[in-house]
């Protein structure tokens, strides 16, 4: 209904069409706006009757008047007709009788208008007395929700039509019918029908050829063609079919897509229905999709209006309050000053008293003194002379006593209001908001094999309150959105006012991740993940494990074979192996990922891998299903042999250090805790243990396609010169 009222609505006024006038560039207005847009190009030189043309409001096409002006313009009679059945329909509200009813299309057989004694179906001869619509007819009309009107008629409101005119195009009453189309000539030829709506009657029009109507389907273009196309157009060659049989068979498989026939194969190689399907599918997905993301929006935009109501009534509170306080120091420093006024003025008074004392007594003894002075009789003289000049005398010795010191300090001339510091603090006043996202600094990051300490850096770092660190073990997830929101066992390290932070008791060899949560009063904000890693775990060769022929060092880092070291008593743990001399490292691994190297010596051959514990002591390391070594022969030119155990993904990897090349991988399901297994022909090895993984190894892409391409070769004995047995 919204749509419809906004095509009925005049562009000028914006209200419902009103008398409105059909332009010739088919566009619609109203009388009055018409006539105010004339108005608006008058001038004192220039009358509204000298105005000839105005531009159509709508597409700018100029519209020239003839000497009658608007009045020589049409009437759109239609457009009215249409205006005030929707006003009706508006009126009589949504439980009106609807205006989708269908009437009787054009090509439905309805009989043209004549009178009962026969006469042409096409003309008007012979009408004088209108047939009358039988009783069933009049039933049937009757019955219909919503009736045609007589769009000729000038009452309110108009007459049921009886006919409408095709050629017109306009249904009219009795009455309008007998005025506007007598038994004459042209209007013998229009063609009268049952009445029937607009939309019906009124035909679509041809691209190419104007006012033309479309009658037929070019099946080769897939377009409505007219009669002139297919004579004299572009379509002349072109295979086409009516509208009907085009129609029929489009609807045929709309409705029954199930059955296989013509209409469907046809249907399918044009693929019309399909595509519009298709189409009408995805449109109807995609407005449930804008539907849900409106909905989404208006939540959004309501919430936005409850917090900024929420804040705005906050500001108001958070202002009265700075300002009550302002009001409540105001009288506090106003009293403060009254009593320090009240109080220096009581010293000040009690000075005034002392001086003035002080006055009186010199002006008496000035007085007597000069009494004295004036004396001429030498007996008096005599007598009060030596009295008053010991009193002055004894005056103007003590006179800093007699007059009493004045305090600058109580003119109150040391007070100052600064309220400077204050101002600017209020000058500064803004909502708060959440601080930026702090940065991880990876390259400041450092690990052991049990800690690691968390380097980061925010923009914001005076207007956060506090940080939180969160880490969890990684388990390869590359969305690291997902592993936030899945991941249940996150460590949680709250409060944390440094921009740094050590975690302890983390497990060797494993690479987890790392969030640091900026919080403040208005909300936090996440940093983005880091991926940092602990050392492996370190170890030492163990002495209970060694061959009674090996000698280790005091740091149990080296291991020598000494043919003259002391004899050792046996244990189970120990190596007894004959030809080869091994040892095993001092911890035993479960979990993680865990690097260490040997650096070789003069040996004939080296053995160097892990074994459980259950590992046969008495033969070689690596000839069993308990143990997995590489060996090395003394001609390769490897000095320094790296070993790599990723516990978790089931690989034991070997490289050459030095050139930071892959040698080996075995790929094994470990189902015990591993140690570190060394074995010597003769000279000696020294390892390094508790390392970081080396970048040139820290490729897990890399890694897997080496792993996959080595594992192929366990089969050969000897790979460059060296061997990978189990």
């Amino acid at each position: 209904m919204e749509t419809l009222e906004s095509e009925l609505t005049c562009p000028i006024c914006l209200e419902l069409f009103e008398d409105p006038l059909l332009l010739p560039c088919a566009h619609s207005l109203c009388f009055n706006c018409a006539h105010r847009i004339l108005v608006s190009h008058c001038s004192s030189n220039k009358p509204l009757e000298s105005i000839s043309a105005f531009q159509c409001p709508t597409c700018r096409y100029v519209i020239t008047l003839n000497h009658r002006g608007l009045e020589g313009l049409k009437r759109n009679v239609t457009l009215q007709n249409i205006i005030h059945r929707f006003q009706k329909a508006s009126v009589s509200g949504p439980n009106s009788p609807s205006e989708s009813r269908r009437a009787p299309g054009l090509s439905g057989g309805h009989r043209p208008y004549s009178s009962s004694g026969g006469g042409s179906s096409g003309s008007h001869s012979a009408r004088s007395s209108p047939a009358q619509p039988s009783s069933h007819q009049h039933t049937a009309t009757m019955s219909l929700e919503h009736r045609i009107s007589c769009q000729f008629c000038e009452q309110d409101p108009p007459r049921e039509a009886v006919k409408t005119c095709v050629t017109c195009e306009v249904s009219y009453c009795d009455r309008c019918l007998r005025a506007t189309h007598p038994n004459k000539k042209p209007f013998t030829s229009h063609r009268l029908v049952e009445p029937v709506h607009d939309a019906h009657m009124r035909g679509l029009t041809c691209l190419e050829h104007e006012n033309e109507k479309v009658n037929m389907y070019c099946i080769v273009d897939d377009q409505l063609i007219c009669a002139l196309c297919k004579l004299v157009g572009r379509h002349r060659e072109h295979q086409v079919s009516s509208l009907s049989e085009r129609f029929d068979k489009l609807k045929a498989f709309q409705v029954s897509p199930g059955r296989v026939s013509d209409a469907v194969m046809e249907a399918s190689k044009t693929g019309v229905v399909q595509t519009l399907e298709n189409n009408l599918t995805n449109l109807v997905k995609r407005n449930s999709e804008l539907e849900n993301q409106m909905a989404k929006l208006i939540q959004i935009c309501q919430q936005v209006e409850v917090n900024t109501a929420m804040h705005e009534a906050k500001l108001v509170e958070e202002c009265d309050e700075l300002v009550e306080i302002i009001r409540q120091r105001k009288q506090i420093i106003a009293v403060k000053i009254k009593e320090s006024k009240v109080m220096k003025l009581r010293k000040l008074a009690q000075q005034m008293a002392n001086c003035r004392q002080c006055l009186e007594r010199s002006r008496a003894l000035i007085t007597q003194a000069e009494h004295s002075l004036k004396e001429n009789d030498h007996a008096r003289f005599l007598q009060t002379a030596r009295n008053v000049a010991e009193r002055v005398a004894m005056a103007t010795a003590s006179s800093q006593v007699l007059i009493p010191d004045v305090n600058l300090n109580e003119a109150f001339d040391n007070f100052a209001l600064d309220f400077s510091r204050e101002k600017k603090i209020l000058e500064g006043l803004d909502y708060l908001t959440a601080p930026s996202p702090p940065s991880i600094r990876d390259e400041l990051c450092t690990a052991s094999h049990d800690t690691i300490t968390v380097h980061w850096t925010s923009e914001d770092e005076f207007s956060v309150t506090s940080y939180e660190l969160q880490y969890t073990i990684y388990t390869g997830q590359t969305n690291f959105i997902s592993l936030y929101n899945s991941v249940d066992s996150w460590m949680i390290v709250p409060n944390i006012k440094q921009n740094h932070y050590t975690v302890h008791g983390l497990q060797s060899g494993t690479r987890y991740v790392f969030f640091v949560k900026a919080i403040n009063q208005a909300g936090s904000r996440n940093s983005d993940p880091a991926r940092l890693k602990t050392n492996s775990q370190p170890f030492k060769l163990d002495p209970k494990t060694a061959h009674k022929k090996l000698r280790l060092s005091n740091d149990c880092l080296t291991m020598e074979k000494d043919e003259s070291s002391l004899k050792k008593s046996h244990t189970p743990e120990r190596f007894s192996s004959t030809g080869s001399y091994g040892a095993a490292g001092s911890v035993f691994m479960d979990s993680g990922c865990h690097y260490w190297e040997v650096l070789l010596g003069a040996s004939t051959w080296y053995a160097v891998g892990v074994a459980y514990k259950s590992a046969p002591k008495n033969e070689w390391s690596g000839k069993n299903s308990s143990s997995w070594e590489m060996l090395v022969e003394a001609s390769h030119q490897l000095r320094r042999l790296g070993v790599l155990l990723d516990y978790d993904n089931n690989s034991l990897s070997f490289y050459d250090a030095m050139n930071s090349q892959h040698l080996h991988t075995f790929e094994v399901s470990f189902l015990l805790p591993v140690a570190p297994t060394f074995m010597i022909w003769n000279k000696s090895v020294m390892i390094l243990s508790g390392l970081p993984v080396p970048d040139f190894v820290d490729c897990p892409e890399e890694h897997q396609e080496g792993m996959t391409t080595l594992c192929r070769q366990q089969e050969s004995p000897y790979v460059s010169g060296m061997k990978g047995c189990h």
